[in-house]
């Protein structure tokens, strides 16, 4: 009995010294996968949050979360960008040379612009199938020249400008393409406005939370934010790729010409069929289009007269650069709000939209000009950065709307040339006014006065109407 009771008591024993040694072992790896998802959790938790967000509402099955995604990447690598150039052409040099760098990098970068860019939306016109490429190609593009950026703005060569002009029309050339494609990609029940808010959005967060990630990168030396977008826009290039195929899609052209002379569209008579014009879509994206440039000629103003005025005399108590940090996160969060408000909207009435949001914009510019202070500013730059948000998704709406799409690319890229021309505009009248705030803020108000004037009853006119006319082929 004792004999048999001593190995059942052994092997007991000794599986409970082998039970205790797994179970100590399986303690220490439990521990180390707690501490492993512990360390994860941040980067997985954050990433399917942001998955969870860009993909809600029907879009990651329509393709518009991959879009939205795409344009987050390229709001970052475009804002490492800025702050590598703004730290060389602005920040590292007295006030009468900054304004000439500034001035020079406007004239250098839009006059070739202004030329090339009309060229943009045709020639992706003729390139129906190939918007992910495009997309993909603007993105590598991008991420070389950053990579010869890095040794301009450390060696301060002439390569910096025509490099720079690169970027532009880089970026613009995906900008175009992306509005062109917003439209494929519409969850049901999605509005444009809706839809183009949310791609805008994406790319805001990106840009605030990549703009201190830049700032950290130039301490460290001027050419690591370039290294930053190089990385960005390579990872860009390659989730161009994961757009929906339909992206490259040709669906839509033969509706342009079937809304126009459907017994045309058969047999030798096809090729005789003119394309559609851009004048004529009636006058609702004509007078947008003005108003919007008002608004693009006032950020451009805003950006380059109040960078040199808080430069030269900052808002009181405050340093030069806190001053431009003010105004730089009231646009921004300005800017933010308008594209969450856009968001929400439906798009119903964008004209009115657009008359509303320069009414308030024109009244925060009149009492900045009067009664002048850092208060008064900083609300003027968030009205603008409101207004210029709430009226590009407009824009961007009934270009999709009412521009046939045989010519919706180069809508798009005639648009975007119209507004960075205005851009220039009004840099150029704020580089060269006197540093005097109350002149200044006049002259902002008067920018928005003959914009908002010249439009309302276009626009007021068109949204009785029910909208712009649809195209027709002449």
């Amino acid at each position: 009995m004792a004999g048999a009771r001593s190995p059942q008591g052994a092997t007991g024993i000794g599986g409970a010294k082998g039970n205790s040694r797994d179970n100590g072992t399986g303690r220490m790896s439990g521990s180390v996968r707690a501490v492993g998802r512990a360390l994860h959790f941040p980067v997985t938790g954050t990433a399917r949050g942001i998955r969870k967000a860009t993909h809600a509402h029907g879009a990651g099955e329509s393709g518009l979360g991959k879009l939205i995604e795409l344009h987050a990447v390229n709001g970052a690598g475009d804002v490492m960008i800025t702050v590598a150039l703004a730290s060389t052409v602005f920040f590292s040099v007295p006030t009468d040379e900054a304004r000439g760098r500034v001035a020079l990098y406007l004239g250098i970068t839009m006059a070739p612009f202004t030329v090339l860019a009309p060229v943009i939306g045709p020639l992706l016109d003729r390139l129906p199938h190939g918007r992910r490429a495009a997309m993909a190609a603007a993105m590598l593009a991008r991420a070389l020249l950053a990579l010869i950026l890095s040794s301009a703005v450390v060696t301060g060569s002439i390569q910096l400008y025509p490099a720079a002009l690169g970027v532009l029309v880089a970026s613009k050339a995906y900008g175009v393409v992306r509005s062109a494609v917003v439209p494929r990609l519409l969850p049901p029940k999605f509005s444009l406005v809706r839809a183009n808010s949310r791609v805008t959005l994406g790319g805001l967060l990106a840009t605030g939370i990549a703009a201190p990630v830049g700032a950290g990168l130039q301490a460290l030396g001027p050419r690591y934010p370039l290294y930053g977008a190089f990385a960005i826009f390579v990872a860009g290039m390659f989730l161009s790729f994961s757009l929906p195929p339909k992206v490259d899609s040709a669906k839509g052209e033969d509706t342009a010409l079937l809304a126009a002379d459907e017994e045309h569209l058969h047999g030798p008579h096809r090729k005789s069929l003119k394309r559609p014009g851009l004048r004529t879509v009636g006058t609702a994206v004509t007078h947008t289009l003005a108003a919007n440039a008002s608004l693009r000629c006032l950020s451009g103003f805003l950006i380059f007269f109040l960078a040199f005025l808080l430069r030269e005399h900052p808002l009181s108590g405050q340093t030069a650069a806190v001053s431009l940090g003010i105004v730089a996160v009231s646009a921004g969060v300005g800017n933010a709000l308008g594209t969450a408000v856009g968001a929400a909207l439906r798009n119903r009435a964008p004209e009115i939209i657009v008359v509303t949001v320069m009414a308030f914009v024109l009244g925060a510019a009149i009492t900045a000009a009067i009664f002048f202070g850092a208060f008064l500013v900083a609300c003027l730059t968030a009205v603008a950065g409101f207004a210029q948000a709430l009226a590009k998704l407009s824009l961007d709406a009934l270009i999709q709307r009412d521009v046939p799409e045989l010519v919706r690319t180069s809508a798009f890229a005639r648009s975007e040339t119209l507004l960075q021309v205005a851009w220039v505009l009004g840099g150029g009248i704020g580089i060269a006014l006197p540093l005097n705030g109350t002149l200044g803020l006049s002259v902002a108000a008067a920018i928005v006065a003959a914009g908002w004037l010249t439009t309302v009853r276009g626009l007021l006119a068109a949204a009785r109407h029910g909208g712009s006319a649809r195209a027709r082929v002449a």
